[in-house]
């Protein structure tokens, strides 16, 4: 196994023969190779920023322009009405000869009117992106005329083929509420939470507010709106995510999980090798910006700016407060296996390895039998721990010598992979081993995940992937972005042999794994321990369960005519209301970016509707007829909300702004400390499919039974070879009995940790027409919850709901029936 020392340049040392040089040229190859890879990757950057700022146009266009202008001009027709004379005269001629300055002013106009032109289409589709009235419009219905005169001139407008950043300058900013808007909505929003009394108090703090220090407080916000491209998001990750001092393993990061209809292979290293050259092709893609920026109704783009900062990310830990580190490349990541960490390149001579060249190495790191240093086991429990003790434990130890070098290896790594020593089980089948393999990439041991770096992709050692994220730096979507990536090049462009391990032969042999040195004194290792002693505290508290619902999905609800997501919401309110007794504040992730810089909002899901709904649905004098009519107007407004959410006419993060802009005035407002203190006894999110790959798509919907076919061959194949690992075809298929149904979707989406203690979080994923995957998580130390339990009560909710609507189908079509007869059936006093 290589050690640290073989990353060393050269060497020398004096001795009675006078001076011993050792010089690693590989080593100096490999440098110059990084530098290289480095410029090129500057330059095309430089080039991307070029044309990115001239996006809906493009430069050769404005060399045509150019062209165009100086044609006319020297054909006898100035186009500039005498501009160009006049730059020639008095501005080129004092330095050029006069046809030359007549030339360079043709190409001054040209390009300057093109680059005004650009200009001009840029502040039109910002103006035009202001507009969210398409939003509104109900499916199913005519689109009204301003909508559509809208979208007539967007595609006019807007250019073909951006690149990822390409739409940013033209992206609106984040619109300011009102205050009397905002609190209008609050207080609807908390009806349903309190009693007369309750209300009545609140309304009163309200008013109180506005006619005091509320309309000051707007003003000061109106001026950071007025000179930042988002007024939010800053304040947004600062506080909420960068001046927490509590742990942000589980209270921060979220997770993700593996693809559940396709086990490609149980070798742990090459299936670690696919998704870790996948997500460099990923990687490389982001750098080039040759990935499209997602779009909503294929037109409307959304903010790519989060996608900056998905590699070659660390968070920095501060007694008082973090921050967020990016670097501008990177050419290897970070290992941990056994409690030991590597450093793997995965250049060799500017060329990106192949999955077998990079399986060769980490072969090597699963054969290393080296024990780990003193204290380096546990040393990722610094990153799961309180934040101030491992401020104070990285200043004080990791910050000159052998420790400085090898925590730089982890923090400057483009992603850190994990090769985990235990089994993962996943499936469609609610069992303890689902649980255990979601708590497993939640929170791990607590030491065996570096929780700082902006995601670890976790691997089992049968080859079963998950990963984890760290939250401030981005929002779910850009991850499972690239996991829906990397899902998809493992199967469909990398693929394994018939025994299960990377294709392809090694072109070289790269350079070693580098296996990192620690010098970790008594004292520190005492840090360590400390911290991985309150992190178990924290993940020996969590409750997660995954409740599968296979009964129904989407489609039984678009039949019906109600939105997915709000049916989903209406579920998860009658759940927890029979699960805790009575309303609970509920928050709903909305995105905001079809706005510069935007992340997120918060949708109220628990609103006067949906209220009025459940309290139905518990009330047997109620008709069905009337819980439907209800159901219907709890979905409509809760799409409403959603819709406000994005367009900028959200609540609470217009609320936790003037609290900030409170603080810094040092203004106390009793109505914002009641606001922000309010506990989200519910917290929920979906986890939406964002990447739209032609193939995985085109499998998927055109061939269904290719994937099953791919697992089963590749089973048969092992089995053919005397291969003692994975299911037999027949138990692959009794494990997962699904797995011959059409599905557009194989992701079993990921979750988060409960926000408040005596709370919920509810991640969901709709992953096809009749498959949603619900991850519950909770606190065990809370006598009001347990994950299973509610579970249980979704479950009973989704039945329910099912019931409820079916009995209106079998109505209508009973009605539908009887009308029929009516009109061929004659009367009985009439004649035949």
């Amino acid at each position: 196994m290589a050690e640290a020392h073989e990353a060393v340049a050269f060497s020398f040392s004096v001795g009675h023969e006078g001076f011993n040089v050792d010089v690693s040229y590989d080593v100096f190859k490999a440098l110059f190779y990084a530098g290289y890879r480095s410029w090129k990757l500057r330059c095309r950057r430089t080039l991307n920023s070029l044309y990115n700022s001239l996006y809906p146009g493009h430069p050769s266009r404005g060399i045509a322009c150019c062209g165009v202008v100086a044609g006319l001009y020297f054909k006898g027709y100035d186009p500039s009405f005498h501009i160009i004379d006049w730059l020639e005269s008095n501005i080129f001629r004092r330095y050029l000869q006069p046809r030359n300055g007549k030339i360079l002013a043709c190409i001054v106009f040209g390009g300057g009117g093109y680059i005004l032109f650009i200009q001009l289409r840029q502040y039109t589709l910002k103006k035009l992106f202001s507009y969210h009235g398409w939003m509104y419009q109900e499916h199913g219905k005519n689109i009204g005329l301003v909508p559509k005169i809208w979208s007539v001139l967007v595609k006019l407008c807007v250019g073909r083929n951006p690149s990822l950043f390409s739409c940013q300058n033209f992206l609106p900013s984040l619109p300011l509420p009102s205050l009397d808007e905002t609190l209008r909505r609050y207080l609807r929003s908390v009806r349903p939470l309190y009693d007369d009394n309750e209300y009545q108090r609140m309304e009163k703090l309200a008013e109180e507010f506005k006619q005091t220090i509320g309309r000051k407080l707007q003003r000061y916000l109106w001026l950071k709106w007025i000179i930042s491209t988002n007024y939010v998001s800053d304040w947004w990750e600062k506080f909420i995510y960068l001046r927490g001092r509590s742990p942000i393993m589980v209270n921060s990061n979220f997770y993700g999980l593996d693809a559940i209809y396709i086990r490609p292979t149980t070798i742990q290293t090459a299936r670690a090798a696919n998704l870790t050259c996948a997500a460099f092709r990923y990687r490389t893609e982001l750098d080039h910006e040759n990935i499209k920026p997602l779009m909503i109704q294929k037109f409307v783009p959304l903010c790519s700016s989060q996608y900056e900062r998905q590699f070659n990310t660390v968070r920095i830990p501060g007694k008082e407060t973090d921050k967020i580190i990016h670097y501008a490349d990177s050419h290897h990541v970070a290992v941990y296996h056994k409690g030991r960490w590597y450093k793997v390149f995965m250049f060799y001579k500017d060329n990106l390895l192949q999955p077998c060249e990079l399986q060769l190495q980490l072969d090597e790191i699963i054969r290393d039998t080296t024990p780990p240093n003193y204290g380096e086991e546990h040393l990722a429990a610094l990153t799961a721990g309180e934040r101030p003790l491992w401020a104070e434990a990285r200043e004080t130890y990791f910050s000159s010598g052998v420790n400085r070098y090898s925590l730089e290896a982890i923090e400057k790594a483009a992603f850190v992979l994990i090769l985990d020593d235990e089994d993962f089980e996943i499936g469609t089948s609610m069992t303890g081993k689902l649980d255990d393999y979601a708590c497993a990439i939640l929170h791990g041991k607590a030491y065996n995940r570096w929780f700082d770096k902006s995601f670890n992709f976790i691997v089992s050692r049968n080859a079963v992937f998950g990963f984890n994220v760290e939250h401030s730096w981005a929002d779910a979507p850009i991850t499972g972005h690239l996991a829906e990536y990397v899902l998809s090049e493992d199967i469909m462009n990398y693929g394994y042999d018939a025994l299960g391990n990377t294709c392809g032969t090694p072109r070289f042999t790269a350079l070693k794994p580098i296996k990192l040195k620690w010098n970790i004194p008594e004292s520190c290792n005492l840090m360590i321990e400390k911290s991985l002693v309150q992190a178990t505290k924290v993940y020996n508290d969590v409750d997660l369960h995954i409740y599968v619902q296979d009964s129904y999905g989407k489609g039984f609800m678009k039949k019906h005519r109600l939105s997915p997501d709000a049916y989903i919401q209406m579920s998860l309110q009658l759940a927890h209301y029979r699960d805790s007794g009575h309303f609970n504040l509920t928050y709903e992730a909305s995105m905001t970016r079809l706005f510069r810089d935007g992340r997120t909002e918060t949708v109220r899901s628990c609103s006067i509707e949906s209220s009025h709904w459940v309290k139905a649905m518990e009330d047997p004098t109620v008709s069905k007829v009337e819980r439907i009519k209800l159901l219907r107007a709890a979905c409509d407004h809760h799409q409403l909300q959603y819709r406000d959410a994005m367009s900028g006419k959200g609540i609470d993060r217009h609320l936790f702004c003037l609290y900030v802009v409170s603080k810094y005035l040092n203004l106390d407002s009793p109505f914002l400390h009641q606001v922000l203190q309010e506990p989200w006894k519910l917290s929920t999110s979906q986890t939406a499919t964002t990447y739209d790959d032609k193939r995985l798509t085109k499998l998927m919907s055109q061939k269904p039974d290719l994937a099953e076919k791919m697992a089963l061959d590749r089973l048969k194949n092992i089995a053919a070879a005397g291969g003692g690992f994975g299911p037999t075809p027949a138990s692959y298929e009794d494990r997962y009995p699904q797995f011959n149904r059409k599905k557009k979707g194989i992701k079993a989406g990921g979750g988060f940790g409960p926000v408040a203690a005596d709370g919920y979080g509810v991640s969901y994923i709709i992953t096809s027409e009749d498959l949603i995957f619900f991850h519950i998580s909770s606190n065990k130390s809370s006598a009001e919850t347990d994950s299973k339990r509610f579970g249980q009560r979704i479950q009973q909710a989704m039945q329910d709901m099912r019931e409820l609507l079916e009995s209106e189908s079998k109505s209508a079509s009973s009605s539908k029936n009887e009308k029929k007869i009516s009109t061929v059936v004659p009367s009985t006093d009439q004649p035949a």
